[in-house]
């Protein structure tokens, strides 16, 4: 079976911390809870307290994961200080094997590494406005270290260059408003929604 051929197309919300990605997924989820499903991602750092392997991660060991990515059953994977995270092909298909549109969030990196798979995603860049406003954003969150702060403001600031990169993303959201950045978001992603609520036909 190929990937992405059955089924809507998948979906890849791309952007920084503090740009509105988690609220605004958060509300594509409470309107249409059935029709959208997130691919849970691999990774080989050990489980937080409550988290469950298969829902929240596949926990996995490092030398497994490489196995895995070198047979070329990940699409996209990355490495976060010290540990392995990644998507797989079939976590993608469980999700598409369901009729649901599945949800990759998923860094720059990661963005490119899809664009030269054969999945054929809609590619979504979340923006903030501006980096003045990412950072109070940051800031009234009161959850980074200033050093944490600037890391994830130096990323932010290479992310938006970035995605003004032609032909990287089929859609930019600056998410100013964001019932607005919402409206844009179901705009795009109305007919790959229409197609996953029609039933399947045998």
């Amino acid at each position: 079976m190929t990937l992405g051929m059955t089924g809507p197309r998948p979906v890849v919300l791309s952007g920084p911390s503090g740009a509105g990605k988690s609220t605004l997924l958060k509300r594509l989820f409470q309107e249409y809870g059935n029709i959208f499903g997130f691919s849970v991602s691999h990774t080989t750092r050990s489980p937080r307290p409550g988290e469950e392997n298969g829902k929240d991660y596949h926990f996995v060991t490092r030398e497994e994961m490489q196995k895995d990515i070198e047979a070329g059953e990940f699409i996209e994977h990355a490495e976060f200080s010290g540990n392995m995270y990644g998507t797989s092909k079939a976590a993608v298909q469980a999700v598409q094997a369901m009729n649901r549109i599945c949800v990759l969030d998923i860094d720059l990196q990661g963005v490119r590494n899809i664009k030269k798979t054969e999945l054929h995603p809609i590619y979504i860049s979340i923006q903030a406005p501006s980096l003045d406003i990412l950072e109070k954003r940051l800031r009234d969150r009161k959850t980074e270290t200033e050093e944490s702060l600037q890391k994830r403001l130096a990323a932010a600031a290479a992310d938006m260059e970035s995605s003004k990169e032609p032909n990287l993303f089929d859609l930019i959201i600056i998410n100013d408003d964001l019932d607005e950045a919402y409206l844009m978001l179901r705009k795009v992603l109305a007919e790959e929604i229409k197609k996953a609520q029609q039933p399947r036909e045998s």
